[in-house]
């Protein structure tokens, strides 16, 4: 066996970045940049105005200083006339500033007879003038690679880029395996059970900017699985579940090899998940998933997820960690890495008190996964733990 971080260590040697499209920005969002996006544009695109008010031509008014209101400035219609020493222009927020204006009085900080206004209010030493360019200018990046959140896309809108170049989406052939496993709505025998994997994993990839494509269920047949994995052919990664361990029944090794599969790797010091498989398979990248529900779903979090990130063209990193105090004593742990099912809160994590691998339930309640490294001493209830949100 091998550790965690030798294992994903060798996952990461797997992946390469995938090709490039364009694609609107509607539908961006979500998706790696693979080049720096340019503004085309400044922004804002002229001076203006920060504050509803009256902008004048006067560096310092004073209190009792009066200006004459000859017109009005608003967002999408400025004021292109002239102004003189004594004028004052009504002026909203985001309008143009009219030329010759140094400053918006704020509306608040003055009274208003007719079209005479009079500095009510000593004022700040705040212009409420924007630059023209002060937020961005044109040639200025985003840069890449980055995957593109709603602000992101909001700043790509404003500097008038109407479409971007990202990473192509990673697309993960989904092969559950075993004479055990029946589709959900159907009727299962005595001895079988409901494939529940393939779509907790579908979800998990999708979410993570993946496109999952699930395929039939393999039967514990050579030809049969080996028909199943022709049907992966294009695929950047392919995923099985299950079939991967020692019994006499696991062929996903023995087939994939007949196929042309490359291992990396097979057994992880990790609980839940050790029967862990990967490699290459004619050009894919192959993960072997435990079939244990919760076995899969947590290799899942910590190699499939950064895998995609990696074939999305982003720094290979693994699943984040943070810090949290310790709700409950806990046991020492034994010679491989265990990944507890908890409970984190403000005030902590809380382990659950099962954590048998095929308790969907508890996994469907955790939000995240309480670390204990190899050979973990037993904790005390306040001590500091590693956790990775769920």
């Amino acid at each position: 066996m091998i550790t965690v971080d030798e294992a994903l260590e060798n996952v990461f040697k797997l992946c390469h970045p995938l090709g490039t499209e364009r694609v609107p920005l509607r539908e961006a969002s979500g998706r790696v940049l693979a080049e720096d996006a340019i503004a085309m544009r400044d922004q804002p695109p002229f001076a203006s105005s920060a504050m509803d008010g009256y902008g004048v031509k006067a560096d310092h008014p004073s209190v009792g200083d009066t200006f004459t209101v000859i017109g009005e400035s608003a967002a999408g219609h400025g004021y292109a006339g002239p102004l003189s020493d004594g004028d004052a222009v009504r002026i909203f927020t985001g309008a143009p500033v009219p030329e010759g204006v140094t400053r918006v009085i704020i509306q608040e900080d003055v009274s208003r007879d007719g079209d005479v206004i009079t500095v009510a209010e000593t004022l700040s030493g705040n212009r409420n003038i924007r630059p023209l360019g002060g937020d961005f200018k044109s040639g200025d990046r985003l840069a890449a690679p980055r995957r593109l959140t709603p602000q992101d896309i909001n700043l790509l809108a404003a500097m008038n880029i109407p479409e971007v170049t990202v990473t192509r989406r990673p697309v993960v052939a989904l092969i559950a395996t075993g004479d055990e496993l029946v589709m959900p709505g159907e009727t299962p025998g005595p001895s079988q059970i409901i494939a529940s994997n393939s779509f907790g994993l579908a979800a998990l990839i999708e979410a993570a900017g993946g496109v999952a494509r699930m395929l039939p269920i393999a039967p514990d047949d050579e030809d049969m699985l080996a028909a199943t994995f022709a049907m992966a052919e294009g695929a950047d990664m392919i995923v099985s579940i299950g079939g991967a361990s020692v019994g006499d029944h696991d062929l996903v090794g023995k087939v994939a090899e007949k196929l042309g599969l490359a291992r990396a790797f097979y057994k992880v010091a990790m609980r839940p998940g050790k029967p862990l498989m990967a490699g290459s398979l004619n050009g894919a990248v192959m993960l072997g998933l435990p079939g244990n529900p919760v076995s899969a779903m947590v290799t899942a979090q910590l190699f499939l997820l950064p895998a995609l990130t990696a074939l999305s063209g982003l720094p290979p990193a693994p699943a984040p960690r943070s810090k949290a105090l310790l709700l409950q004593d806990i046991s020492e742990n034994g010679p491989r890495e265990h990944y507890m099912r908890a409970i984190l809160t403000e005030d902590g994590v809380q382990p659950f008190d099962r954590q048998d691998s095929s308790l969907m339930s508890i996994l469907s309640q955790a939000n995240a996964l309480l670390v204990r490294p190899v050979g973990d001493p037993a904790r005390k209830t306040g001590e500091t733990v590693d956790v990775i949100r769920l």
